[in-house]
């Protein structure tokens, strides 16, 4: 199978799951609804205030899922994969949100307790709306690590903050039916709440690292230092090494110091090899390589992001 047909399975998969995870949030506000109409619990409202946050993500990551897979273009000639942080950052702002509304709702309902109705019921439908939630982070997440989709994985995490918001609102609503103390069910919502600050604040950071061009985890600069140490001798130096990721796209770069007596044609044919190793070691990589006579002072000085600029000549007449 050629990398474009790939690219384009990849895509359409993760498109199907994304309009899937949409869907499941449809059917768990229906059910979360269902369940608080009957148990008048500020919990279950709260969880499925959660899942309309769900949905609004869902929508907002199946756009960016798209977004990202358009090719490079004249105005964004790296690709347009950042789209996953962008999405990334948002699911996590929403999470965060989401957490928000449950404290205030919970702390309205903390001052003024009401006691829970048909509980059996209500936490039958919540269970039965969590495990739909369950079944679909677990294939979000695993499949986001799997294909390095960001946007997948975020949301797959944001339907497991829910499950465990869901667990822990079925929970309150039982103990309250069967201990009468109404204030415990509010009680529940505020630790729900702030469990899922925790996965919010998680995404928020990651959404950053990767806007604001983040090296490399240090699993994968261990594959790129093993390249470059297989390459390195008395002949071979490498150094201003730089990496970032976007979405599935790394990124690197690094100065390659050879011998100044090498030909133009020995010194492209090493870079040509240590590019095409370094490349096997990732899923998608641009590397970009500068090639410095390893004798000359000047090529140890040119590390910097910002090399020094180096006074014009005077001009004659």
């Amino acid at each position: 199978m050629s990398a474009a047909t790939r690219d384009r399975e990849r895509q359409r998969l993760l498109v199907r799951l994304m309009w899937l995870s949409i869907a499941t949030a449809v059917v768990t506000i229906a059910l979360k609804l269902t369940a608080w109409a009957l148990t008048g619990s500020v919990g279950l409202l709260s969880d499925a205030a959660e899942s309309v946050v769900n949905l609004v993500a869902a929508a907002f990551g199946l756009a960016a899922v798209v977004w990202a897979a358009r090719p490079p273009d004249e105005d964004h000639a790296y690709g347009h994969e950042k789209a996953n942080y962008l999405s990334a950052g948002v699911e996590g702002g929403l999470i965060l949100l989401a957490a928000v509304t449950i404290a205030y709702t919970a702390g309205d309902r903390l001052l003024h307790p009401q006691p829970i109705e048909s509980a059996g019921v209500g936490i039958a439908v919540a269970i039965v709306a969590s495990l739909l939630n369950l079944v679909m982070a677990r294939v979000l997440i695993a499949t986001g690590k799997r294909e390095q989709s960001l946007i997948l994985e975020a949301d797959g995490k944001h339907l497991m903050t829910d499950v465990w918001t869901s667990a822990g609102v079925v929970i309150g609503v039982a103990a309250v039916a069967l201990t009468g103390f109404e204030r415990l069910d509010p009680l529940i919502a505020l630790a729900v709440a702030a469990n899922i600050v925790v996965t919010g604040v998680s995404l928020v950071r990651r959404s950053a690292g990767g806007l604001m061009d983040r090296a490399l985890q240090p699993a994968e600069l261990r594959l790129v230092d093993d390249v470059l140490a297989r390459y390195t001798d008395d002949h071979v130096h490498f150094h201003a090494l730089r990496t970032r990721r976007a979405g599935r796209r790394a990124f690197i770069s690094v100065h390659v110091l050879v011998p100044g007596a090498w030909s133009v044609q020995a010194g492209h044919d090493l870079v040509e090899r240590f590019e095409h190793d370094l490349r096997a070691e990732f899923d998608q990589a641009t590397v970009f390589t500068h090639l410095e006579p390893l004798e000359d002072p000047a090529s140890f000085e040119d590390t910097a992001l910002d090399r020094p600029a180096q006074p014009r000549s005077g001009r004659s007449g």
